[in-house]
């Protein structure tokens, strides 16, 4: 339980620097996009080393023997069995809309 607590905090934690992006930027925050942007491509570096695999994952895997989308975090099934490729999408747009609102200043 305690990992999947850990690992929703952590969601969470990126989920918002994702969200945050295009309201950074939309702000005229440039430097705090950059570093919203730098803080999730850590994040991406971790998953692509780990296989696309979040390392809490494996950790709350020794735990249990449930498998379904959601075992490991406190999301609702339909969003851990999609959360990649949501917020995956936020986050490119996010980089869009942030370097279209910083090349028109």
């Amino acid at each position: 339980m305690v990992v999947k607590i850990v690992h929703t905090i952590a969601w969470a934690f990126f989920a918002g620097c994702i969200l945050a992006i295009p309201l950074a930027s939309w702000q005229g925050k440039h430097a705090a996009a950059a570093w919203l942007t730098a803080i999730v491509f850590v994040e991406v570096a971790i998953l692509v080393l780990n296989g696309w695999r979040c390392p809490l994952t494996s950790l709350a895997a020794r735990y249990t023997d449930e498998r379904h989308d959601n075992f490991d975090i406190y999301l609702p099934l339909w969003l851990a069995r999609h959360n990649k490729l949501i917020f995956g999408v936020l986050f490119c747009l996010g980089i869009a809309f942030a370097y279209f609102r910083w090349r028109a200043r």
